[in-house]
């Protein structure tokens, strides 16, 4: 039995796909119902957010198990099978263990450290649980992402990088601009990371404010904020986006959208307008997951363009910690995986012993008492000493990769039979992997991963405080 993992996120697919494949509260339960009623899924866990669906299943095979969980995505979302197959990625075995670990980190989130991750995770095995879809490899897989996830932000500084990320920019600008203070900004996006431009900009001294969104009662309200604090503020719709753009030296955009929010058009035509003055230069700090700046803005004269990708902290750090911990949750895998074969090895040589000693009996039937002990304790301190070294080495080399096939050289050697190490295993049910390669798949078997973004229209607009 190995992990399948099954996925669609914000950067394999658009807004749009993923409103059609989001899963509630409300409907994981069922779902989670009707995976279990597949004969190919044992376990089954299902990670869902604004940004993201993940299901995680434990299955018995591969493809059998990927053909179940691409049914149960297409007849929920309505979506069909080749449509989904361009933006869904899968991992498998090792590779899905990874992939949680990193996702627990902060490392796939929009904005890279962010936490709500661990208590989505969280939400999903209690929920899982709960409908006793939780067996011992997601219980195990589970509870190590999330102590991975709380080493990372303990031991790291990403999960700063989502607060900090603005006032680095703003760094960035004024040595282009000069001080902020006396200056017009607009803010595109009226989440949590256009508050948190707001908060920054006001402290800078900036003297207005355009706050620029799809919907204009949210742009209102943080433009009330932004007042709060004893700023000038206005709010736009983003139908009036260009008249934000005339109007200020420094853009923030932080819109969470799918394509561009602020195209070459948009930036040439603010910069050439007669209300600016010519030369007058124009900041953007693009803080979008995808970018919300054309690319080809970055070209035009007076214009500099600041991303996220150059802002944000360097993950090495937190990748180092995720490599570390998976290496030490697969070692401690296929340890879990060889120990009730050593366990039916040495219950085997219990038994020879103990048959032996009835032979003896029956042979020597006047042997005193204290004679019979003390040849039992002989010939059991001779079949451990002759166990000790194999069971011991078995137990090191199966933290290796393919360490699996040593445990099957002992069930050949010694003649255990297949259940033999299972029945003497824990009470918990034992997840044996039995393939070793990891890697990720399409839905129809190729070999392949959505990477790249569907161009999408301002009404894709996705706030990012989730």
């Amino acid at each position: 039995m190995s992990v399948l993992l099954v996925g669609i996120s914000h950067r394999s697919a658009p807004v749009a796909m993923l409103e059609k494949v989001a899963i509630t509260d409300a409907d994981r339960p069922k779902l989670i119902d009707r995976m279990l009623a597949s004969s190919h899924i044992s376990e089954a866990m299902i990670v869902s957010t604004c940004n993201r669906v993940e299901i995680y299943a434990v299955v018995d095979a591969f493809h059998g198990g990927l053909a179940d969980v691409g049914e149960l995505l297409t007849a929920h979302s309505g979506l069909p099978m080749p449509e989904l197959t361009r933006h869904a990625y899968v991992r498998y075995s090792e590779a899905a263990a990874e992939h949680l670990f990193a996702v627990a980190s902060g490392l796939d989130s929009m904005v890279v450290g962010e936490q709500q991750v661990l208590s989505q995770i969280r939400s999903a095995y209690t929920t899982a649980d709960a409908q006793q879809a939780i067996g011992r490899t997601l219980h195990e897989l589970s509870q190590q992402a999330l102590r991975v996830g709380k080493r990372v932000h303990s031991e790291t500084g990403i999960d700063r990088a989502g607060a900090s990320v603005v006032s680095v920019a703003l760094d960035r600008a004024s040595t282009v601009l000069g001080p902020l203070a006396g200056r017009t900004a607009a803010v595109i996006g009226a989440g949590a990371m256009g508050g948190l431009s707001v908060a920054h900009l006001s402290r800078a001294g900036i003297d207005e404010i355009l706050v620029v969104n799809r919907t204009i009662e949210r742009a209102e309200r943080l433009a009330a904020t932004a007042e709060s604090h004893g700023v000038t503020a206005r709010a736009y719709e983003l139908s009036r986006l260009a008249e934000a753009l005339v109007a200020a030296d420094v853009v923030i955009t932080c819109t969470g959208a799918v394509g561009s929010v602020v195209t070459l058009a948009d930036a040439h035509n603010a910069l050439s307008h007669s209300e600016r003055r010519t030369g007058r230069p124009l900041v953007f700090c693009d803080l979008g997951l995808p970018r919300d700046v054309d690319h080809a803005v970055a070209g035009l004269p007076g214009v500099t363009v600041i991303d996220i990708e150059t802002l944000q902290r360097d993950p090495a750090a937190a990748r180092a910690i995720v490599a570390d911990e998976l290496a030490k949750y697969l070692a401690g895998q296929r340890m879990a995986e060889v120990t009730p074969t050593v366990a039916a090895l040495r219950q085997r040589a219990a038994e020879v012993v103990e048959a032996e000693l009835l032979r003896l009996d029956s042979r020597l039937p006047g042997l005193a008492d204290p004679a019979r002990d003390e040849v039992a304790r002989t010939v059991r301190r001779v079949v451990d000493k002759l166990l000790h070294a194999p069971t011991v080495r078995v137990k090191q080399l199966a933290t290796t990769p393919g360490g699996d096939s040593y445990a099957e050289a002992l069930r050949e050697l010694f003649e255990l039979k297949p259940g033999a190490a299972q029945a003497v295993a824990a009470p918990m049910e034992i997840s044996r992997a039995e393939h070793n390669g990891a890697g990720w798949m399409s839905l129809d078997g190729d070999v392949a991963l959505a990477d790249d973004f569907t161009p999408g229209s301002h009404d894709d607009e996705q706030e990012r405080s989730t």
